[in-house]
């Protein structure tokens, strides 16, 4: 269903406390879904129960080349029909550059109907030349680009320096969005500890030197950390790698319908009200 025909079954009864949260065709208040393999009949009834409020599904884990070929291409049909865009995760895309296969895997994905590709070097090394030409040539193939900055592993964290030059970098070259490592776990990775909670000093730090920060997409796959940025940042911050069950529970968070951000609405906590 597009967004065009989505009404909820209370318009008109009750607002939405949060009043200013982004409504699709949106630019702010993106939310990034993470799959892990979801079927066609999964897919097809998250996008009708949650497909207002998804902006990007990523195909996770390098899954995309497990798919029976003809599955895929409906999923991928069925996904851009929510008007949302789908892609492969960024892992994928380093194997083709350690197999010097990128033409091959972007020609590739144009033909099976992905509409954008994640850049990133998380877990293989990727030569900042190599990172900008890939950017390019995705581009010039009509893709909508994403990178992503950070490492997987716990054991190779990056300074704040270095992640607002690769920020910089990737968006002079032309990615549209900038993602902030965090994986599936959302623990002892980027700004997060081990517990998955946020690394107070660094992400302030790094917020207040973050080019571009609507371009940004925070990592975020538990309900702690959505809630914390939220409050942060406001309903519009954008998100990523939420799990496909909790897409709407993380937009009741942005919109004030869950206690956790409905009591500060009430009692006007900062940046609750406001836009990104």
């Amino acid at each position: 269903m597009a967004y065009n025909l989505w009404q909820n079954a209370w318009d008109g009864v009750i607002d939405m406390p949060a009043f200013s949260r982004s409504v699709k065709p949106r630019d702010t208040g993106l939310t990034m879904v993470m799959d892990k393999g979801l079927g066609l009949n999964e897919t097809s009834d998250l996008l009708q129960t949650a497909g207002n409020y998804i902006d990007y599904i990523k195909l996770a884990f390098g899954t995309p080349a497990l798919y029976n070929e003809d599955i895929l291409r409906k999923k991928v049909a069925l996904i851009k029909a929510s008007d949302i865009h789908i892609y492969p995760g960024g892992t994928f895309l380093e194997i083709a550059v350690l197999q010097n296969r990128v033409q091959a895997f972007l020609t590739r994905a144009r033909d099976i109907g992905f509409s954008a590709i994640e850049v990133s070097d998380g877990t293989v090394p990727v030569p900042a030349r190599i990172r900008k030409q890939v950017i390019q040539e995705a581009l010039q193939m009509g893709f909508e680009v994403l990178s992503e900055v950070g490492k997987k592993s716990p054991m190779e964290n990056i300074q704040t320096e270095t992640l607002i030059n690769q920020v910089q970098s990737d968006l002079k070259a032309g990615a549209g969005r900038v993602i902030l490592e965090a994986r599936e776990s959302g623990k002892g990775i980027g700004i997060y500890n081990n517990q998955g909670e946020i690394k107070q000093d660094f992400f302030k730090e790094l917020n207040a030197t973050l080019p571009c920060p609507d371009r940004i997409i925070w990592e975020a796959p538990l309900k702690n950390q959505q809630q914390a940025l939220i409050i942060a940042l406001g309903p519009n911050v954008n998100l990523g790698n939420i799990p496909p069950g909790e897409v709407l529970a993380l937009e009741s968070l942005r919109t004030g319908l869950r206690g956790d951000t409905l009591k500060l609405l009430i009692e006007n906590a900062r940046g609750i009200t406001g836009v990104c």
